[in-house]
């Protein structure tokens, strides 16, 4: 059923991507006068469609992707300019730049306008998400634990960042693999001074410095056959288990894995009330084949609804779409630096599984979850890649102050060169995916 539900949760988020990011090269190529010949979700032979004026839309057999096809824009097409103005070819150079812009635009304007739509309807914001840093829980073996950082420590600074929030120390970390930081942290009301290098596991993905927030943890839900069900309800909220502090889930799986399955004590709060219960945790068989200890609760860090009017909602929305952007530029600057491995980089396997998570968290979720996808889309897309529309782009500009058309030779082999080291991305994220999820 949770394959199911991946699969359904990943095939509309993708049909939201496909369809606002083709509508912008499509919309822009009206702008212009350009011949439209195809409007495609999919790639391949055609399943199924309808024809709007000079115009097929249809459905195709692979549904990874979409086109929009232009009179004149296919390789070999130059012909096509000289008998019929309304190609691609025929257009200015900055017309057909604005076309191939328009794309990314769209999925920009997807992502702003989700957040947008989440902030003046109702939001679920973290409490303390807009608050200085402070530590909940080190991973076992993290920098944060070998360097002695320590629950309750607060970030006075991190690489010259004054007292930074979770967001933002998750872009400065990204931005500092392998690379000596200065950082600040207040313990009992003193100053204390560190120097952490941020690294990362290829095999188990984890934060670069390994602490976690301090956020209290709030019960979504909890499965009727665990021993939790007993006694926990939707809204409890997680304090300790067996006298120790729980902020993070990853705290709680180490503190079941210590007991080995016995009965721990769980001290929760209800409508304002503490209350103390022993439940005992059951063994079960987790996605990747292995065994571990569960109480069965979904928990999420506690979060308060947000609701603001639209210009304040517009205001959010770009600050945070702003961080999201920042976090994939620092990710990709990484991975060319060779600071970061391109082993983190997820596949349409890891998507569908990300998106069919946040599709059972919630709606506000899931629509989080879609923006954020829109804005790596759009990122992507803006690569100076052949075959991508910013390697579209990048050509046009290259010709724009050389004044002349490259050769049709040289664009058709960079264009065979761009799609070749796209299949072999593909291949490498899939395989990412299938060795994350199923090693």
């Amino acid at each position: 059923m949770e394959i199911l539900q991946n699969i359904a949760a990943v095939v509309l988020l993708l049909g939201v991507m496909i369809l606002f990011h083709e509508m912008g090269h499509y919309w822009a190529a009206l702008l212009f006068d350009v011949h439209v010949e195809a409007f495609s979700f999919g790639f391949g032979p055609r399943i199924l469609g309808f024809r709007r004026g000079e115009t097929d839309f249809r459905v195709s057999l692979v549904p990874f992707g979409g086109y929009v096809k232009m009179l004149g824009e296919q390789m070999g097409d130059e012909t096509t300019v000289v008998t019929d103005p309304r190609s691609f070819l025929a257009k200015p150079r900055w017309q057909r730049m604005v076309i191939a812009f328009a794309g990314p635009f769209m999925n920009v304007v997807l992502s702003v306008g989700l957040l947008t739509g989440l902030f003046m309807y109702k939001y679920p914001k973290v409490q303390g998400a807009d608050e200085p840093f402070i530590v909940g829980w080190n991973l076992p073996n993290s920098v944060a634990a070998q360097a002695g950082i320590q629950e309750g420590d607060k970030i006075l600074k991190f690489d010259d960042v004054a007292t930074p929030t979770f967001k933002q120390l998750q872009m400065l970390e990204l931005n500092a693999i392998n690379r000596p930081v200065a950082v600040a942290i207040e313990r009992q009301g003193k100053p204390i001074y560190l120097t952490l290098t941020p690294k990362m596991d290829d095999k188990k993905p984890a934060p670069p410095v390994g602490w976690l927030p301090k956020y209290q943890l709030l019960v979504q839900g909890v499965r009727s056959e665990m021993d939790a069900a007993r006694v926990l309800k939707p809204k409890d909220i997680m304090l300790e288990i067996d006298g120790k502090p729980v902020y993070a889930v990853q705290r709680l799986h180490y503190i079941l894995k210590e007991g080995g399955g016995k009965p721990v004590e769980l001290t929760f709060s209800r409508d304002g009330q503490i209350h103390k219960e022993m439940i005992t945790p059951k063994i079960s068989t987790i996605e990747d084949g292995t065994k571990q200890y569960l109480l069965g609760v979904n928990l999420t860090p506690r979060y308060v609804f947000v609701q603001l009017p639209f210009t304040e909602a517009v205001r959010e929305s770009l600050h945070d779409n702003w961080n999201d952007a920042g976090l994939i530029f620092n990710s990709l600057k990484g991975i060319v630096e060779r600071r970061l491995s391109a082993k983190q980089l997820s596949g349409p396997i890891g998507i569908a599984k990300q998106a069919g998570e946040a599709s059972r968290e919630g709606t506000a979720y899931y629509i989080g979850f879609m923006s954020m996808v829109s804005m790596n889309l759009a990122i992507l897309n803006l690569m100076p890649i052949p075959i991508l529309d910013g390697g579209l782009i990048l050509t046009l500009l290259i010709e724009m102050l050389m004044r002349r058309d490259l050769s049709l030779q040289f664009k058709e082999n960079v264009f065979k060169l761009g799609f070749v080291f796209l299949m072999t991305l593909m291949a490498f994220v899939i395989y990412n995916d299938i060795s994350r999820y199923a090693g």
